[in-house]
C-alpha cells in the first residue's frame, strides 16, 4: 500500500522541499520582509495556496532562502538578509475584533508559534531550532519547559489589567529587549496572522497595526480577499505600509501543477509515477487551484492501491472522474454541495448552470469567476426552471454556505465564494 498524503497533502505546506512554483509571489515576499516598511498581507481566492505561502514567508523571516536557491533566483537574496524571530497564530471566526484578538495572542501557549512562549520568564527554557529539515533551515525560538512559574510572564513583562492593547505592548518590547537584541541579534519581532478575514469585525485593526508598527516589529496577514479591501476594512490606515508588501496570489499556471507531481512523483520515491496526459486533464480539471489538484492526485494514489502497480493512467483517472460524478470523491465538498441544494432539484439545475455558466470579468479584473443573474434567466428560459429570484437566496444565505457573493455595487452579478466548489460542481452530475 503507497500511502498518499507521502505525496499529496491538501494541508498547508510548511516545509520548503514540498513547496512548489510560486516564484514571483516568494520575490515579492522576499523584498516585503527586506524593506523598511512594516505589514505584509498576502490575500487572494479560497484554495489558491495563501496559508502555505505565508508559511514560507515565515521561513524567509528567519533566514531559510532555500526556495530562492532552488528557483535559481539566489541573485535575489539581499546581501544581508533582515531575520526575525517569529509568531505564527491561526484566527477564527469566533474572535469578535481587535482586542479579542490580542488577547488570543497574548495567552497563546504553541510551543513553537506562539507569542506568549517567546516573553522572557524566570526559570523558562527556550531553545533555538530550526523551522525546515537540513542545515539550511533557519532558526527559530521554541519552549522546552515553562519552567516552575508556569506561564507567569509579569516578571519582564508588565501585565496591565483590562488593557490588553498595553500588555501586548509591553509583551513585545520585552521580547524585542531580551530575545530580539540581547539573546538572538535578529532585526526584529514579526507576527503573522493567518485566515485573518474570518475576524467578525476588523474595522479598527488596521489603524491598531498601524500604530503598534515599528522598525523592530512587524505583521504579515493573510486571507480570502477579492482586493485588498476586503482584508483590511480601514486599510486606507495602513496603506503607507503596505506599497511593498500587498502580494496577491491568484490560480497557479499550467507549469506549477504539473511541478506538483512531479515534486510528489520525488515524494513518492519512484513507487507511483503519473502519465503526462494524465497531468493535463488534472491541470484542466483543477484550473490553477493546487487544492483541488492535490486531492485529486491522492484520489488517483488510492484507486492504485486497489488494482496495483505504480502508473496512473488514463484508467484510473476515469475512475476517479466517475466517483466525484457521482459524489463518492470529496466528502467535504459533497457535503457544500448538498447543504447548498437541499431537496430543490430546480436549486440544483440553477447552481449547475451558474457554474457552467462562461466566466465573466471586467477589464480590470483579470481574475474571472463572476455569474451573472441577468445571463442566467436566458440560460434557463424553457428549461421549466421557476421563480429563480426565490431559488437565489439560500445560495447567499450563510447558513447554507454561502455558495455565492452578491456584488453590491453591480446589480445581478454574482461570484461563487468558493471557486474550488465551482469546479466541484462542473464535474459533479446533475
Amino acid at each position: 500500500m503507497i500511502e498518499p498524503d507521502q505525496g499529496f497533502t491538501s494541508d498547508v505546506i510548511r516545509d520548503p522541499a514540498r513547496f512548489v512554483g510560486r516564484s514571483s509571489e516568494i520575490r515579492d515576499c522576499t523584498k516585503a520582509l527586506n524593506s523598511s516598511l512594516s505589514l505584509t498581507a498576502v490575500y487572494g481566492k479560497r484554495g489558491v495556496g495563501k496559508s502555505s505561502l505565508l508559511r514560507q514567508v515565515q521561513q524567509l523571516a528567519v533566514g531559510n532562502y532555500r526556495l530562492l536557491k532552488h528557483a535559481g533566483m539566489e541573485h535575489e537574496i539581499p546581501k544581508r538578509p533582515r531575520k526575525y524571530l517569529t509568531v505564527y497564530y491561526t484566527c477564527d471566526a469566533m474572535i469578535k475584533n481587535g482586542e479579542e484578538l490580542l488577547s488570543r495572542l497574548c495567552n497563546d501557549q504553541n510551543a513553537e508559534d506562539g507569542l506568549l512562549r517567546l516573553v522572557p520568564d524566570e526559570g523558562r527554557e527556550l531553545v533555538e531550532f530550526e523551522r525546515s529539515k537540513g542545515v539550511e533551515g533557519g532558526v527559530d525560538l521554541k519552549l522546552v519547559n515553562w519552567g516552575a512559574h508556569g506561564t507567569e510572564s509579569s516578571k519582564y513583562a508588565r501585565i496591565v489589567p483590562n488593557d490588553i492593547v498595553q500588555t501586548f505592548r509591553n509583551f513585545c518590547s520585552s521580547i524585542i529587549q531580551h530575545q530580539v537584541r540581547s539573546r538572538m541579534n535578529r532585526d526584529g519581532l514579526l507576527i503573522m496572522l493567518d485566515e485573518f478575514d474570518v475576524i467578525r469585525d476588523k474595522s479598527n485593526i488596521g489603524s491598531l497595526i498601524k500604530s503598534l508598527s515599528a522598525e523592530d516589529l512587524r505583521f504579515a496577514i493573510s486571507g480570502i480577499g477579492r482586493d485588498l479591501q476586503d482584508l483590511v476594512e480601514d486599510h486606507a490606515s495602513v496603506e503607507r505600509l503596505l506599497e511593498e508588501g500587498a502580494i496577491r496570489v491568484r490560480g497557479m499556471s499550467s507549469d506549477e501543477i504539473y511541478a506538483i507531481f512531479t515534486k510528489a512523483t520525488e515524494l513518492f520515491k519512484g513507487q507511483v509515477r503519473f502519465e503526462d496526459n494524465v497531468v493535463e486533464q488534472i491541470a484542466k480539471m483543477s484550473s490553477g487551484y493546487p487544492y483541488l489538484a492535490q486531492l485529486i492526485g491522492k484520489e488517483c494514489v488510492h484507486h492504485l492501491n486497489r488494482i496495483g502497480g505504480n502508473i496512473v493512467n488514463d484508467s484510473i483517472l476515469r475512475e476517479v472522474t466517475v466517483d466525484i460524478k457521482e459524489g463518492r470523491a470529496f466528502p467535504t465538498l459533497e457535503a457544500q454541495y448538498q447543504r447548498a441544494i437541499g431537496d430543490s432539484e430546480d436549486r440544483k439545475m440553477l447552481l449547475h448552470f451558474l457554474a457552467e455558466q462562461a466566466d465573466a470579468t471586467d477589464l480590470l479584473d483579470e481574475e474571472l469567476g463572476k455569474v451573472l443573474l441577468k445571463q442566467l434567466r436566458r440560460d434557463v428560459e424553457g428549461l421549466g426552471i421557476n421563480y429563480i429570484d426565490q431559488l437565489v437566496p439560500r445560495l447567499v444565505d450563510r447558513k447554507f454556505g454561502p455558495i455565492l457573493f452578491r456584488h453590491a455595487e453591480k446589480q445581478g452579478v454574482y461570484e461563487f465564494e468558493n471557486p474550488v466548489l465551482r469546479l466541484y460542481v462542473r464535474l459533479r452530475n446533475i
